[in-house]
């Protein structure tokens, strides 16, 4: 009988993980920065990830999974199968001709102040630990309706350079209905999150839904806000009014869209209004 030579400590040799076999699992959606897909899992899957990061499989085998503004143009989805095996799909994710506007000023120095701080963490503490909630919506199964009618006054992505040094994007899409007090609706179906009780220093009166599967909302700037944390809400629901409290220079909703922590494009959930 052939003997194996036992490892140092006695413990034998780890026989190594099968590759991974190339799958092509059918899906719908957005493949570039900023966009997104869904689709449905074959059967006998029991997990499945994106470059390494768990995804969330929905009962009927549904998933969802999305790019950030400034996502590199390689990704791979990679599953697990009931039986030990592995697959994995790599995904090209196409580039974006982002607005960029060169200045020839420079950027101001210094950062915020102990004191704008002060009132800054807890706001931010509060936006994370909504963003760690997992509730039972639905939405990211539906195709997103306009939130509000009105002139689009700021981009997703937008970025301005300063003499070089790149200023932060425009993290959401900004629609201005020409005076406070226009109502907005929910985009999709969703739990309210977050229902600020008073104005963040930023945001203003910020709101904030959660569509399912790690996808959520953000309208800042409200004048008024008239769903509680908790509720649900459905599709084309009033759920506020549009205003200027926060840090805003006129009434406009900016509305932005994160799944995880990526950073996504609203036009691509919605497409252009007609």
């Amino acid at each position: 009988m052939a003997l194996r030579a036992a490892q140092p400590g006695g413990v034998a040799p780890v026989a190594p993980a099968a590759p991974a076999r190339p799958v092509s699992l059918p899906f719908a959606g957005e493949l570039t920065q900023g966009g997104w897909i869904r689709g449905t899992v074959p059967a006998g899957v029991r997990s499945l990830s994106l470059d390494g990061t768990p995804v969330r499989i929905a009962p009927d085998g549904g998933w969802f999974v999305a790019f950030d503004r400034d996502a590199g143009p390689q990704a791979v989805l990679r599953l697990s199968y009931a039986n030990g095996t592995l697959g994995e799909q790599r995904l090209t994710v196409a580039p974006r001709a982002w607005q960029i506007e060169n200045v020839d000023i420079a950027r101001k120095p210094g950062g915020p102040t102990e004191a704008f701080m002060t009132l800054r963490r807890p706001e931010l503490a509060r936006i994370e630990a909504a963003r760690t909630l997992a509730t039972d919506a639905q939405g990211w199964r539906q195709k997103f309706i306009w939130p509000a009618q009105g002139r689009i006054s700021g981009r997703f992505g937008s970025q301005r350079i300063y003499r070089g040094e790149p200023g932060a994007y425009h993290s959401g899409l900004d629609i201005a209905p020409g005076g406070s007090g226009a109502p907005f609706v929910a985009p999709a179906d969703g739990v309210v999150i977050l229902a600020a009780d008073k104005p963040f220093t930023l945001e203003g009166n910020l709101l904030m839904l959660d569509h399912g599967m790690g996808l959520n909302s953000a309208f800042l700037h409200c004048s008024q806000i008239l769903v509680k944390e908790g509720e649900h809400v459905k599709q084309g629901q009033m759920i506020g009014r549009i205003g200027m409290t926060g840090r805003a220079t006129g009434p406009h909703l900016h509305w932005s869209i994160k799944w995880n922590d990526a950073r996504l494009d609203p036009l691509l959930f919605t497409g252009p209004r007609n």
